[in-house]
């Protein structure tokens, strides 16, 4: 029979509706079980697309012998880390503390039933193998230590409480850190990978925000190496094996440093910034590599990932049929029985087929392993013959990888990852000229708008048409961020309207009005055994970050003062972790740098026909020092009205909270953008 996921929205929980284990979801009624039976609760966490979730599930939770002792000795509570990343950063950060290693998914936590943790660790086997305990001694030996060691079990979970809230900034520091993003770019350029591009050794992921500062170094002030840093990691990871070389979109990192074989999951809150990070460098270099990956994304996003309503699903699964990678990886023979002779020359030599397997010895994982003029000219034949035939052996490989049993997919809509896929394709649209990819971000928009906005508050997760869970400091900050990218590529006054009403909630729910900066949690939140206030970076952007640059933004654009103080306020706030480790908080950073040094808010008005072309030719290069919003033929509201409209194109600079007077030249416009503001 079902346990009690049954009625969950997640497919992560509902993959383990039908195991032996009595599994609960998260919530007061397995905690008062607990208390009542004088039992620990056991959590684990993960998520659908986890690879070793899904090992320990059919070696553990699918069999009856450790499902007995799990039910025998402990309270057995399931989450989503997607759907709760409240509890999952808690207790990862409590796994850090008690073991002194990082930690990952799937994590398993032994706890008190006021969930005070005791004992941690990620995957567990069935039985010890690898230095590993096994389940099979594993639970009864925490279920004896709980029963006779309550007292010091208790004292260590106080113990653990002060360590977690010893981790969180404290209020006193009076100066920016004004040298910050220099020292983050060195501490970038001494574990560069010169070779493969990208930081430090393997495994290697992605990082959008490190690369979004670097590259916003080289806009601002032409730091050395900072964009080629950027452009060769951008480069590997198109040309490896982490980008699908047929499919288009990003796995979330690779095993190697070379970029070759990812961990085969995709998921949506990857794709979304790297897709913005793609357009602004092909904006910048026009480098071909960078428009096909950024293309590829998009390609993915509509074909597998796009609901109904036109909002996005969160991932796609690694493995297929029990096996990771096997939807994507190929057979030598296979490719060579789908291709022509001529088709096979090229796309052999061009994905690395003429090279031993790739890909645990028996398989290849296609990526570029020779450029393909390289290729042309080995097989005699004209570039542009060999581009037609790799086009075409792409289609033929794409077609046969179709019939394959698909990865399965998680299609819960995360607001926050949503947000990030909007901001990604609103830029990469005014970047690249595509206005239809700028549709897609409005029906995504529209659709989170409608289903997870109730009574002026943000709903974080949402199955088909049940959304619920009280929204996190991300999900505000990241729509804020998305409806910024969304002004400047087509301006509509419902989207303004929504980002004050944003901002507003996540200063009343978020803010804290004693010592600045924003908890992860709303105040009205359930209570936990830590709130944390995260201004570090990891594999999305950090909320604070997020929610300081999109408030000054919005603060400038509105001329609400307001705004930009509560953001100046959270950048104080973590001045000091920022000053020990720069290089962990590029998004704080990036905020830091628009309080320095405001962008200018370029507002155009009067003829609409004009005023387009404008926008066309100011919006589609990246530029640091400015935002350009086309607010022609706009009811503004009074904040937004910075002179009458004419028949002619006229533009508003504007730089903190005083305008220029109106400009009628768009090379005028252009030279005050582009000298830009002087940095403190």
């Amino acid at each position: 029979m079902p346990n009690r996921l049954a009625g969950e929205t997640s497919p992560y929980l509902l993959q383990h509706a039908d195991n032996p284990v009595d599994w609960y979801p998260w919530g007061d009624e397995a905690f008062a079980r607990a208390r009542s039976d004088g039992k620990p609760v056991l959590l684990s966490v993960g998520y659908s697309a986890c690879h070793w979730c899904h090992v320990m599930a059919h070696e553990s939770f699918e069999d009856d012998s450790i499902a007995a002792l799990m039910n025998a000795g402990f309270v057995n509570v399931k989450v989503d880390r997607e759907e709760r990343p409240d509890i999952d950063q808690i207790y990862q950060t409590a796994h850090a503390l008690m073991t002194r290693r990082s930690g990952g998914w799937p994590l398993t936590v032994f706890m008190t039933p006021e969930g005070d943790p005791f004992f941690a660790g990620t995957y567990f086997p069935k039985h010890a193998r690898h230095g590993l305990p096994g389940l099979t001694e594993l639970l009864p030996h925490v279920a004896r230590v709980y029963a006779e060691k309550r007292e010091v079990i208790a004292a260590q979970g106080e113990e653990l409480r002060r360590a977690l809230r010893s981790l969180e900034p404290e209020p006193g520091v009076d100066a920016l850190p004004l040298q910050a993003r220099e020292r983050a770019l060195e501490g970038l350029r001494a574990t560069f990978d010169a070779t493969h591009g990208g930081f430090g050794r393997a495994p290697k992921f992605p990082h959008v925000p490190e690369l979004r500062l670097a590259l916003h170094s080289h806009l601002v002030d032409h730091a050395s190496g900072a964009l080629s840093m950027v452009a060769l990691t951008a480069k590997r990871m198109a040309d490896g094996g982490i980008n699908d070389q047929i499919g288009g979109g990003f796995c979330r990192y690779s095993v190697d440093a070379e970029w070759q074989i990812p961990h085969f999951e995709k998921m949506l809150y990857d794709n979304g910034p790297l897709l913005g990070l793609y357009a602004d460098l092909w904006s910048m270099t026009r480098d071909a590599t960078f428009e096909r990956a950024a293309t590829g994304i998009v390609d993915w996003l509509i074909r597998e990932m796009r609901s109904p309503d036109g909002a996005f699903y969160s991932s796609l699964d690694a493995d297929s049929e029990g096996e990771e990678g096997k939807f994507y990886v190929w057979q030598r023979d296979e490719v060579r029985a789908l291709l022509s002779p001529d088709e096979y020359a090229i796309a052999a030599r061009y994905f690395g087929l003429d090279a031993p397997p790739n890909f645990e010895g028996h398989a290849w994982n296609l990526r570029v392993a020779q450029p393909l003029d390289t290729v042309a000219t080995h097989a005699g034949v004209p570039l542009k013959d060999a581009q037609a035939r790799l086009e075409t052996s792409r289609a033929k490989l794409f077609a046969a990888r179709a019939q394959r049993a698909r990865p399965g997919l998680d299609d819960k809509i995360l607001t926050s990852w949503n947000a990030l896929a909007i901001a990604g394709l609103a830029r990469a649209s005014r970047r690249l000229q595509r206005p239809e990819w700028a549709a897609l971000a409005f029906d995504a928009i529209d659709a989170i708008r409608r289903a997870s906005w109730r009574d002026g508050r943000l709903l974080a997760t949402r199955k088909g048409d049940r959304a619920h869970l009280n929204a996190y400091l991300d999900d505000y900050a990241f729509m804020l961020e998305a409806l910024d990218e969304l002004m400047q590529t087509r301006f509509r006054l419902e989207d303004y309207a929504w980002a004050r009403e944003l901002a507003d909630a996540l200063l009343d729910h978020f803010g804290d009005a004693s010592d600045g900066g924003f908890f992860f949690t709303s105040h009205d939140h359930e209570t936990l055994i830590h709130r944390p206030k995260p201004g570090h970076d990891n594999a999305t952007p950090s909320g604070n970050g997020v929610a300081a640059s999109a408030l000054i933004a919005l603060g400038h654009l509105a001329g609400e003062p307001r705004y930009i103080d509560a953001a100046e306020r959270a950048v104080r706030l973590f001045a000091p972790q920022i000053e020990d480790a720069p290089r962990g908080f590029a998004s704080l950073i990036q905020a830091l740098d628009a309080l320095i040094a405001p962008p200018a808010v370029v507002l155009l008005t009067g003829d609409a026909a004009m005023t387009s072309r404008w926008h066309a030719t100011l919006a589609a290069p990246v530029r640091a020092t400015a935002r350009i919003y086309d607010v022609a033929g706009v009811a503004l509201p009074a904040e937004l009205r910075k002179g009458e409209a004419t028949t002619r194109a006229l533009a508003w600079v504007c730089r903190g909270m005083s305008c220029l007077p109106p400009m009628s030249s768009l090379d005028d416009v252009r030279r005050e953008i582009d000298v830009g503001p002087s940095r403190a």
